[in-house]
């Protein structure tokens, strides 16, 4: 890593009169993907609106590159951050190409616009939607239209990804498919935050944690760490075991569940 591409210090956030965010601080470097973990209602999307600019903090400060995301005009950040939010909606029917094709918007009439067709092709193949091109995005499934628009914010290639619950609708090889992109991304020098709920996953995949509990960070740090049993129970109010895999890879986090008598 070499530097934060993003920084939040004492983010707060306040909508009509109720607390959403309060005292959030998290980074994210070149070179590496922080996963957002915690209960439903912990704050994970929101928090990562506030990251995108698209909402404002109430209180503290977002920073990218170094500068509030307040001081980057819109066409700016479009080039250095790429959002992927949790909901997938086009009004019109649009091919799915065309919807891919979308993010390349923020570089027409810039020498990066020669790139267009090949950040299309690239991000089409990563996704394994090359086949929906011709499709009406509104036909799609859910799972065909959640790596359609993953692949519109891949092709927007920009050095910072924010991704929520990019598997949420997915079978298990796309889960790892979309995830081992967000790898490939990192390894290439991107920063990824990604909103995961299934936690073998983000032991598997990111680099650090952060995991929030009532709008507020609990915990902070290498996935290893922060991927403890009894932090986790506490956090979800649900007893979490943290097993070895058999075959020495990442952690396997499971809700633990009682034993039937014999």
């Amino acid at each position: 890593m070499t530097g934060h591409l993003l920084e939040a210090e004492e983010v707060g956030l306040v909508l009509a009169g109720r607390p959403l965010l309060a005292d959030v601080r998290l980074t994210v470097g070149a070179g590496e993907i922080l996963a957002l973990l915690g209960p439903n209602g912990a704050g994970k999307s929101t928090l990562l609106s506030v990251l995108a600019g698209d909402r404002r903090p109430s209180t503290g400060e977002v920073r990218l590159d170094g500068r509030p995301l307040a001081a980057h005009r819109p066409l700016e950040l479009a080039r250095r951050r790429a959002l992927l939010p949790q909901h997938h909606e086009v009004a019109f029917p649009f091919p799915a190409g065309e919807v891919v094709r979308m993010g390349r918007a923020p570089w027409a009439g810039t020498p990066a616009a020669a790139e267009d067709d090949r950040a299309v092709a690239a991000a089409t193949a990563a996704t394994d939607c090359a086949h929906l091109a011709a499709r009406p995005f509104t036909a799609l499934s859910g799972g065909e239209r959640a790596r359609v628009a993953l692949a519109r914010v891949l092709a927007q290639d920009t050095p910072l990804l924010l991704l929520d619950e990019p598997t949420a609708a997915l079978d298990l090889r796309h889960q790892e498919l979309v995830l081992r992109t967000a790898r490939a991304r990192a390894d290439a020098g991107a920063g990824v935050i990604v909103v995961l709920h299934d936690l073998t996953l983000a032991a598997a995949h990111a680099d650090r944690i952060a995991l929030l509990d009532a709008g507020r960070t609990v915990a902070l740090g290498p996935t290893a760490d922060v991927l403890d049993a009894a932090l986790l129970s506490r956090v979800y109010r649900h007893p979490v075991e943290v097993l070895a895999h058999p075959r020495g890879g990442a952690p396997i986090v499971l809700p633990a569940r009682p034993r039937e008598a014999d």
